[in-house]
């Protein structure tokens, strides 16, 4: 074996390692004097894993350990906006892991989440569906505990267990449609698998039990069920990463597969897909309407995020490919902005996560109104933020591939995500409230998150011109 090619190829994944390494040491080392200064050191060290690896080593793609393992540069820049939103996530829940009941989970926290990290970048990479699933796994596991994290408040105890056992479904019937592929092409690696793929019945039934376990990943309808109790229940800082991070590896890792492994059957999953997308928009978009808890809310805003984002699946274009990776990139920006403020807010009132609480925020905390309400105006497609550039590329791409119907509905259902998004931004600048949320000054590194959040909203959409004339496909995936 050239273990030269496994550090030239795999240099993300073996700096990620040593960053959970650097994490583990320093947990068992420091001591209270030390862990007072661990927020710091996992966000520097953060810093430095993404400055390290944002930018492609290599042009051309790469096959490791007999084509297991899969380098891209494309796969390389989506693993960089993934590493982006944890930085964001771990700036985020400082002041949550400085409560004296969650204080000594500082070490866990930051090694799962980075373990769950490591497990995605793995299925992005993965060449074989042994590889696939074992980076399924590895973000899966750890998430569970994660959700589970906070078990004394709030039901994080009964969200980890619908997690892991929703979790735990829908990897068994993925497994089980996996096998059925195994047993028709005698192989798993992707491009032999395609060869020997001819869309028999067998086949067809395979890949939808395949599509139900990254379905469950990317929160589509009907497999959405336990996503509003989760994100209720779990931490905020671990629903904010849950909802973006967790969501944009597994469409990402959905379209590869779909257009490596599954490119003969393309009417079919087309079909399904077209099915989903208008299920997840419109039941989200509906549900939406009737939460009054902030997390219940955002949760069916993600679910219609997903489906918007299986539009540009759908399309199976380069340029399909691009709009994807630019609208998880805008999309976490906006909904970390959004995750941000009611994680504040929660915070600095004793657990205020309704959505009557936040009447007449703006008279009382007008910095954190005003980043909320561009945070829903871009989650909401206005221009002229960036939001509203996402959504066009990723309509353009499914409508220039014949998908008229698909994309009228989609427009519609965005006219109801704007009368929801507005429900919101009247609270807090319209709405009365004789005991509104006190003033309160959030802490620094929550501050900055919000600030990098924010200034992500606005350069994006002035930037969009440039991105929609860059094709990432043609690096390859």
């Amino acid at each position: 074996m050239d273990y030269s090619a496994i550090f030239t190829y795999m240099y993300t994944e073996i700096a990620l390692i040593a960053v959970i390494v650097a994490a583990l040491l320093y947990d068992l080392i420091a001591g209270k004097r030390g862990r007072k200064a661990f927020h710091a050191f996992m966000c520097i060290l953060m810093l430095l894993f993404i400055a390290g690896t944002i930018f492609p080593y290599h042009s051309e793609t790469a096959e490791i350990f007999g084509g297991m393992y899969v380098y891209s540069p494309v796969a390389g820049i989506v693993k960089s906006v993934l590493a982006i939103g944890t930085l964001l996530v771990f700036l985020q829940s400082d002041s949550w892991l400085r409560r004296e009941d969650t204080e000594f989970k500082r070490g866990e926290f930051y090694v799962l989440t980075l373990s769950t990290l490591l497990g995605m970048d793995f299925m992005i990479s993965s060449g074989h569906f042994m590889m696939f699933f074992i980076g399924l796994e590895l973000a899966s596991v750890p998430m569970a505990c994660l959700v589970a994290l906070d078990k004394y408040r709030h039901n994080s105890a009964e969200a980890g267990a619908k997690y892991i056992l929703s979790a735990l479904f829908a990897s068994g019937l993925m497994l089980y449609g996996i096998s059925f592929f195994y047993g028709t092409t005698g192989t798993l690696y992707f491009d032999d698998m395609a060869a020997g793929i001819n869309g028999s019945p067998l086949q067809i039934m395979a890949m939808v039990f395949f599509f139900t376990g990254l379905g469950f990943k990317i929160s589509l309808v009907p497999f959405h069920l336990w996503t509003a109790d989760t994100y209720e229940g779990a931490p905020t800082a671990v629903t904010s990463y849950l909802s973006v991070v967790s969501k944009a590896a597994a469409a990402f890792a959905l379209m590869v597969v779909l257009i490596k492994v599954f490119g003969p059957m393309t009417e079919y999953w087309q079909t399904l897909l077209y099915i989903v997308i208008i299920l997840s928009i419109t039941v989200a978009n509906l549900f939406a309407i009737r939460q009054k808890n902030m997390k219940r809310f955002l949760a069916f805003s993600s679910i219609s995020q997903a489906g918007y984002i299986m539009l540009a699946v759908i399309s199976g274009t380069p340029y399909g490919m691009t709009s994807l990776i630019f609208y998880a990139l805008v999309y976490m920006v906006a909904n970390m902005a959004a995750f941000g403020v009611i994680s504040a807010v929660e915070q600095n009132s004793d657990g205020k996560v309704g959505m009557d609480d936040y009447n007449g925020l703006y008279r009382t905390n007008p910095k954190l109104a005003v980043i909320m309400m561009l945070a829903l105006f871009s989650l909401a497609g206005i221009p002229p933020f960036a939001g509203f550039f996402s959504k066009f590329f990723i309509f353009t791409a499914a409508f220039e591939q014949g998908f008229h119907v698909l994309v009228f509905i989609a427009l519609i259902n965005t006219v109801i995500s704007l009368y929801y998004y507005l429900l919101i931004v009247k609270a807090m600048f319209i709405n009365k409230n004789d005991t509104p949320v006190a003033t309160f000054r959030s802490d620094g590194s929550t501050r900055l998150s919000l600030l990098l959040c924010l200034a992500g909203i606005i350069v994006l959409g002035l930037a969009s011109c440039i991105f929609d004339g860059i094709n990432l496909y043609s690096f390859g995936i």
